[in-house]
């Protein structure tokens, strides 16, 4: 026994953590354990992705309104299911101190046939004045006079789906025919933007066009409408001033708040946020469980050096030390394989659905101090029985 104990005691003279010569003394067992970490890294990596990428692709619109204060009914649950207000609130809000214009934005969820394979994929679809910049999107900004012709709309050339010779059509300058809600609108210009998890894409076209695509929409009712505030003007004291002055059938949310109403509905009132949030929790557990077995194991198998150490006169917390020294290890090695796959798998992601998913630094940051705290409080619960350890286990 004493044969054993001198090598570890030799370890610590040259200044070799205790910790990581034990984890190197089973080369299996550390690979078991590290690939664990890595898995569970990967899992909690995708579901944060896909839940950033769930926020982000529903919220690239709002965040490209070109507008201060955006006004919607109260009943609106989200982008996609826009309740509309009446147009007359849109002048009524040029009355309120600090706006320095207002305007009315048409929104429907719809299906279009694909010019290509005549499948009929859902689209976001807004209707503007183009003489107004309404969205921060340089396509719209740059084609919109296009719209002025009866008929003509916009396409998202980010859209899922297959376009390729759609969009090499009409940026060779052809316009392409395809039907909106069972009417015929021909695509003579592109922007970008991007699909969702709600929508393949989206298309703008004029008020008029809108209109005469969807008959039983009331030119009376808006789903949006785009606030500007005079130069120095506060948004929110504006916003506020607006919900004050409106009826109760219309409320004002600065662009920041309607970005986070977004983000909460999706977060909170949907399956697909719950599943995210629960899929990052079983990563976490499983990683605990790996590590704790790993640990629990390690543990045992030297609970009789443990004991010798013990009657040498080593503290108990100088012993837990080293099981927690081999937690932090074991967390930090594990985090690398799952950080550069969990990249890979980003880029595959993306490339394939068009979804704005990527690694960030923020991400990483955040797991791997959660990869931490899973290391550490398996390293607790491992090092139950080495506190029970007794000098007599040695004989």
């Amino acid at each position: 026994m004493l044969g054993l104990v001198r090598p570890m005691i030799a370890s610590i003279s040259r200044r070799t953590p205790l910790g990581f010569k034990q984890l190197t003394h089973d080369k299996l067992r550390l690979l078991v354990a590290l690939s664990g970490i890595a898995f569970a890294d990967v899992l909690m990596f995708m579901q944060l992705g896909f839940q950033r990428a769930l926020f982000d692709s529903n919220t690239r619109l709002h965040r490209s309104l070109d507008a201060d204060i955006v006004l919607l009914n109260p009943q609106t649950q989200n982008l996609i299911s826009l309740v509309d207000f009446p147009r007359r609130r849109i002048y009524q809000a040029i009355d309120v101190p600090g706006v320095a214009a207002a305007d009315a934005i048409y929104g429907t969820i719809t299906t279009w046939k694909n010019p290509e394979t005549r499948d009929d994929k859902a689209l976001i679809v807004f209707g503007i004045n183009p003489d107004r910049d309404l969205f921060a999107i340089d396509g719209i900004r740059r084609e919109k006079y296009r719209l002025k012709v009866p008929g003509n709309a916009l396409f998202d050339r980010q859209a899922k789906g297959q376009y390729g010779q759609t969009i090499a059509a009409i940026d060779g300058g052809q316009a392409v025919a395809t039907e909106v809600n069972d009417r015929t609108v021909q695509v003579v210009g592109l922007f970008e933007v991007g699909a969702s998890f709600a929508a393949d894409g989206s298309l703008v076209m004029s008020e008029r066009t809108f209109l005469e695509s969807f008959p039983r929409h009331k030119p009376g009712s808006i789903g949006l409408g785009a606030i500007h505030v005079e130069p120095g003007a506060d948004p929110a004291f504006v916003a506020a001033q607006l919900n004050q002055h409106l009826p109760d059938d219309t409320i004002a949310l600065t662009l920041e708040e309607f970005v986070a109403f977004e983000e909460q509905y999706w977060a909170e009132n949907t399956a697909i946020g719950f599943v995210f949030r629960l899929g990052t929790i079983m990563g976490f557990i499983v990683g605990m469980v790996i590590v704790y077995q790993v640990l629990a194991t390690d543990v045992n198998d030297h609970l009789p050096e443990y004991a010798t150490f013990k009657a040498m006169g080593y503290t108990d917390r100088y012993l837990l030390g080293v099981v927690f020294e081999e937690a932090l290890i074991l967390a930090c090695i594990g985090f690398i394989p799952g950080v550069v796959f969990s990249s890979w798998m980003y880029a595959i992601t993306k490339a394939a659905t068009n979804l704005p998913i990527a690694m960030t630094l923020l991400r990483a940051v955040q797991v791997l101090i959660l990869t931490l705290i899973m290391c550490c409080v398996s390293g607790a619960i491992a090092t139950q029985r080495l506190r029970s350890a007794d000098p007599a286990d040695i004989f």
